[in-house]
């Protein structure tokens, strides 16, 4: 008998981010790494632009069953990726 492995909640939200950021034609070049814990999105990566990286965090932060974004992106003028991050959960 063949144990068939079911994608977590959580597998199935990184699929779905990783879907939608490669058919954005802003988002679709860049080369971005994203992980799912809790319904939280950790966004990581590096972009030529502040429009790029917003875009990515705007795409993500709108899908459903996404509780909160951690944007990790590197971009030029953006926030250093090591800060502190504090996320206004909505449940």
């Amino acid at each position: 008998m063949t144990r068939q492995i079911v994608p977590t909640p959580d597998e199935k939200l990184r699929a779905s981010i990783l879907s939608i950021l490669s058919v954005d034609s802003r988002t679709a070049s860049a080369n971005l790494r994203v992980g799912v814990l809790h319904g939280i999105a950790h966004l990581a990566g590096t972009v030529d632009s502040l429009l790029i990286r917003d875009a990515a965090e705007e795409l993500v932060k709108s899908m459903d069953g996404i509780r909160g974004v951690v944007n990790r992106i590197e971009a030029p003028g953006a926030p250093s990726p090591s800060r502190a991050v504090n996320l206004d959960l909505e449940n």
